[in-house]
Order: C-alpha cells, then sequence, then structure tokens
C-alpha cells in the first residue's frame, strides 16, 4: 500500500511502445546534433541572434545557450555550463533521443514516457526556468559580448524561433492536457494502459 503511495506520486510512467508514438523528437534531436556539429567544426554563426532586451543587460533563459553548446561539443564542459547549464542536458537529451530511436529501430520496442502528474511537471519545469533566468542574469558580464550591435536580423530570427517553440510547446502541452482530462474522465482509462 505504502510502494503503491509513493509510486503513485512519480510524475512520470515508462512503458515500451509497439510503435514510435513521437517520431518528431528523433528529428529534431537529429537537426539539434547536426547544427551543434557544424558549430563545433565552422564556429559560431556571423549573426547576432539576441533579442532587444539583451542589448539593455537583461538576459534571458536561453542567452549563452549557443555558445554552451559549441563549448560542449568541443569538450570544453566547465565553459558550457557557465554560458548556460541548459546546453549540458539539452545534448545528453538528443543523443539519449538518438539511442532510444535506434534502440527501437532495432528491437522493435519505443521506450515511451508518458506524464501521469503534468502539473508537477510544469510547476517543476517553471521552478526551474526561474532558477536559469536568475543564473543567466548573474552571468550578464559573461553573456555580454564586447562591441555587441544590435542586429535587426539577428532579432528577426530569435522571434521567429522563439515564437515557432513557444507554439510547439503550447501545442503539446494542450494536447497533454487534453489527453489526462480524457483519462481522469474515464474513470481512470489512462493509467490502465
Amino acid at each position: 500500500m505504502l510502494r503503491d503511495r509513493a509510486l503513485s506520486l512519480i510524475p512520470v510512467r515508462v512503458s515500451v511502445a509497439a510503435n514510435d508514438e513521437h517520431p518528431w523528437l528523433g528529428v529534431l534531436a537529429t537537426i539539434g546534433l547536426v547544427a551543434g556539429a557544424l558549430l563545433a567544426v565552422f564556429g559560431l554563426p556571423p549573426v547576432d541572434l539576441h533579442g532587444p532586451l539583451h542589448y539593455l543587460g537583461i538576459m534571458d533563459p536561453l542567452c549563452g545557450g549557443t555558445r554552451g553548446v559549441h563549448a560542449a561539443l568541443r569538450g570544453e564542459f566547465g565553459q558550457a555550463w557557465r554560458y548556460n547549464p541548459l546546453s549540458l542536458p539539452l545534448l545528453a537529451g538528443a543523443v539519449l533521443v538518438l539511442a532510444r530511436q535506434a534502440a527501437g529501430m532495432l528491437t522493435g520496442g519505443w521506450l515511451t514516457i508518458r506524464l501521469t502528474r503534468p502539473r508537477i511537471v510544469l510547476i517543476t519545469a517553471i521552478v526551474l526556468g526561474v532558477l536559469l533566468e536568475i543564473n543567466q542574469q548573474a552571468h550578464a558580464d559573461l553573456l555580454r559580448i564586447p562591441g555587441q550591435r544590435f542586429s535587426p536580423l539577428g532579432m528577426i530570427l530569435n522571434m521567429l524561433t522563439t515564437t515557432v517553440a513557444a507554439l510547439m510547446v503550447s501545442w503539446r502541452l494542450r494536447r497533454l492536457m487534453r489527453r489526462t482530462a480524457i483519462g481522469d474522465a474515464g474513470g481512470g482509462r489512462e493509467a490502465g494502459r
């Protein structure tokens, strides 16, 4: 009874499915790792990708991410952590997704993680996001590039990628919340899968 209660508090459930329920993850991880490898080989992009608040000294949670990934892929993990702590788990996650993809293609069993308590995951993500923002703001001097000038092209690229990312996250969260609400309303059908 106590064990069941403790297990019910875990916000995720891991299972193996007969088909890949998240094929977009492999595509996204591949694109990200190829882009990261290009950064490691050719260096950082010549376009300034910062938003307008960056020039006022206000860092966002993703600030330093490109430089962090660049450093991590060159084996400079300490530098990657200083630029943006998110860069290391992001790379590790991409590698794990590709390992999942390879294992699924070889065995026909696809590792699937379902959120059983999405609110806990969302609250945890918000708290970690706030802590990351505090960290990035505390490292504003490192994240600002000397002689940096405003770039309209960089701002446009930043706004486009931020909008696309926000729409993707919003769409996935709405879908997840709808699925969870259906599972709750159906007398626990979601838990029985």
